[in-house]
Parts: C-alpha cells; structure tokens; sequence
C-alpha cells in the first residue's frame, strides 16, 4: 500500500471522520497534528497547493485534499485503487 500522511488538529470533526475511514479500510498512515506543531502548518499549506484547513491528506506525497474529497473518492470507487500498490 502507497504511504498515507494526513495533517490533523485534535479539535477537528472532520479530521476525526478521515482517520476513521481510514482506519476502517485497514489504512495505515503518518499524522501531523498541526495544533501541537504549529510550525508544519505551512508545509501543509504549501504541499496541498495552498490548502489551509485540516485535514489535508497525502496519499504517495500527492495531495488528496480535504474530508469531502476523500469521501468523494471512496464514495466514487477510487480509493482503494489508489491506495494499490503500483
């Protein structure tokens, strides 16, 4: 499975809900938690092309985006292939 990095804060609902898919697909992943380490705040900005709310998520360190856009992708039948190994 290709790596999966996610920025979160603690606080956030739909950070919650992303991990939570996530995690019931079996995904494992790297979180940033941008609250506790304000300073990577502008590196998610920066790799998720100007992206300023969490969660941004990463998938092979291509930007996904946020909540709805992974949602969308499984929703549509897209994330468990890009998720495959290539």
């Amino acid at each position: 499975m290709k790596p999966v990095e996610i920025y979160t804060t603690p606080i956030c609902g739909f950070c919650v809900a992303a991990k939570n898919l996530l995690k019931k697909k079996g995904v494992e992943f790297t979180e940033i938690d941008v609250m506790r380490a304000p300073e990577r705040r502008a590196e998610m900005t920066q790799r998720s092309n100007g992206g300023r709310t969490a969660p941004q998520t990463f998938l092979d360190g291509k930007p996904i985006g946020g909540c709805d856009d992974l949602f969308d992708l499984e929703y549509d039948g897209q994330l468990d292939r890009m998720l495959a190994d290539a």
